[in-house]
């Protein structure tokens, strides 16, 4: 079995699949001999499969995945992969090492990443429902009132990126954003963002 597969999660079933194979079950449409082939075939799942589904539920009385064993992984696929290089490329290295590796490539790793992302910035406030607490009574005192200017007294939105090196370029846009828009803005300044910073 390759490291890929051993390491990988196997694809599940979705859980409203594997209530029709126990319903056909409980209904007599039996998975074995003759039938198995048949049926199988029908929910279109592997024949293997089906007998696994239904022992499940005949011993948890469910068919949802159950909470797994132990503990989560702390290492990614990438990460792990990452480790058993090292460890073929210097079959003698320390565990010490090879954590002292992995630390490593994670702050390398923090510091290639640009990130991105859009905001809208009021130009008058904050356009939100706001809460007031107050006494009964004092609906209109101007300290529990909140100023407002009609349509909002508009809006800007910017587009910015940055990275552990600095920020990159900053745009402001015209007009509703949509894909096209957003493409073009990511063709234009993120690579050269990228670059101004020396990313890569």
């Amino acid at each position: 079995m390759s490291e890929q597969m051993r390491i990988m999660k196997s694809r599940e079933l979705p859980e409203e699949l594997r209530d029709r194979i126990v319903a056909r079950h409980r209904s007599g449409e039996g998975y074995k001999k003759k039938k198995k082939k048949k049926n199988s075939a029908a929910i279109k799942v592997p024949k293997s499969t089906v007998p696994s589904i239904i022992l499940k539920w005949k011993t948890f009385g469910m068919t949802r995945t159950l909470p797994r064993a132990g503990r989560l992984a702390k290492l990614s696929y990438r990460g792990r992969r990452a480790l058993v290089r090292e460890v073929k490329k210097n079959p003698k290295i320390t565990v010490a090492e090879l954590q002292r590796c992995s630390r490593e490539m994670r702050e390398s790793c923090r510091k290639s990443i640009l990130w991105s992302d859009e905001t809208k910035i009021e130009l008058f406030g904050i356009n939100a429902k706001l809460y007031v607490w107050r006494k009964p009574g004092t609906a209109h005192y101007l300290s529990n009132t909140v100023p407002k200017v009609k349509h909002g007294g508009g809006s800007i939105m910017l587009w910015g990126c940055f990275s552990a090196a600095g920020t990159g370029r900053l745009v402001a846009i015209e007009g509703k954003m949509n894909v096209a828009k957003y493409r073009d803005i990511l063709d234009e300044n993120l690579l050269q963002s990228a670059q101004d910073l020396r990313l890569g």
